[in-house]
């Protein structure tokens, strides 16, 4: 039997994701220095730590509901308002297994096949995949430097058809660090009014903004409603390997959301939500330590992309930097294959993100400062040895 011939064609056809793609050979390599994956440095804070021990010790070790610990959702409602002015019932949020799996629930539950789903561009590697997979169609909305990676009013616009059912609204955004205040938002709210399109907002990075507060496109009344929100641990609270999020809004959604997940996943792992419990409620200090952090490292990369003479806009969200490749002359592949190569130093290409990215790279600075100086110093030699 040809087993190939088996495979859905669907799958077969979507790309491997270009962020592990080098992520991989520079796990092959020594004396490599890896700016690509975007995982704090830090350690999960000991006291959300001592939380999960506890709940082993304590024999907590079976299925949670299939929605999540009702104490967990309790703190996350008294989480969102304290934090986003974001109010929300208990009974409107769905524990998850990473914000990843979220996102895959709210498109599965919203697309049908042949519903287009308006994907800004550069933007995180999962969103078109997840929609061919419901069978929908993505379509990419490029964003550009001018316009600080955002997405315009008129960009949305033009991109709407008849058959448009979600908007993902990536901001703050991987790889970019653009954001959209409220004025950006009001702009897209004005024109999703006419219309019946839903949100996913992704805001998996909406506590690491720098001299900004995060504003969610939920804040806006009209748009609560149509709005699903994803969030998660990973990001703020250093807790990647815990491997838990959550999507929160209308019941109507998250109630076909939870039916997916039931079948798919039963429950989001126990301890890691009973560790998520003192996040939330304990953990306030915890992001702003590390958001004071993560901003040294952003001047500093930010200042130091530019003396060098790669071109990078001031990154305000996230903990990503994309600076500008294309006064080298060499494709983001290229560059990014011969920078491993030559200097090992990793980082990821533009266009891992969609075809808009192309000429940038993705540069983390989910890194230690002096790891990131000394990357920034085998960047500088490649740089130079490429203008001799």
């Amino acid at each position: 039997m040809n087993i190939e011939s088996k495979i859905s064609q669907t799958v077969k056809d979507i790309k491997p994701s270009g962020i592990r793609k080098f992520f991989d050979i520079a796990n092959q390599m020594e004396d490599v220095i890896s700016l690509g994956i975007g995982e704090p440095d830090f350690v999960t804070p000991w006291h959300i730590r001592d939380a999960g021990i506890l709940s082993l010790e304590k024999g907590r070790t079976y299925y949670t509901s299939n929605s999540g610990l009702i104490e967990l959702r309790e703190q996350l409602c008294r989480y969102l308002d304290r934090r986003f002015n974001l109010k929300y019932d208990e009974d409107e949020i769905l524990v998850t297994v990473g914000g990843s799996e979220a996102i895959d629930l709210c498109v599965r539950a919203l697309v049908s096949p042949g519903d287009e789903v308006l994907i800004p561009e550069p933007s995180f590697v999962c969103y078109s995949p997840c929609t061919l997979l419901a069978g929908g169609v993505p379509v990419p909305i490029v964003t550009d430097e001018e316009h600080n990676f955002k997405l315009t009013a008129e960009a949305l616009k033009k991109a709407i058809t008849p058959k448009t059912k979600l908007l993902v609204l990536p901001f703050p955004n991987n790889p970019t660090g653009g954001v959209m205040e409220r004025g950006d938002l009001e702009e897209i709210a004005k024109v999703l009014e006419e219309t019946e399109i839903m949100i996913l907002s992704d805001e998996i990075y909406g506590e690491l903004t720098y001299g900004i507060k995060h504003t969610s496109i939920a804040n806006i009344e009209s748009m609560k409603d149509r709005t699903i929100i994803v969030g998660g641990f990973s990001k703020c609270y250093a807790m990647t390997g815990w491997r838990l999020g959550y999507a929160v809004g209308d019941k109507a959604v998250i109630n076909q959301m939870r039916k997916i997940h039931q079948f798919a996943i039963m429950s989001a792992p126990t301890t890691s939500q009973y560790a998520a419990v003192e996040a939330v409620r304990n953990g306030d200090s915890d992001i702003e330590d590390m958001k004071r952090e993560y901003n040294k490292r952003r001047r500093y990369l930010i200042d130091r992309l530019n003396e060098i003479g790669l071109h990078c806009f001031e990154a305000k969200g996230a903990f990503y930097v994309f600076p500008s490749i294309k006064s080298t002359g060499l494709s983001s592949d290229e560059f990014c294959e011969r920078l491993l190569k030559e200097k090992k130093v990793a980082v990821i290409p533009g266009n891992a993100f969609g075809d808009s990215g192309e000429g940038f790279v993705r540069i983390s600075y989910a890194y230690s400062l002096n790891t990131i100086k000394k990357a920034l110093d085998r960047i500088e030699e490649f740089i130079k040895e490429l203008g001799n």
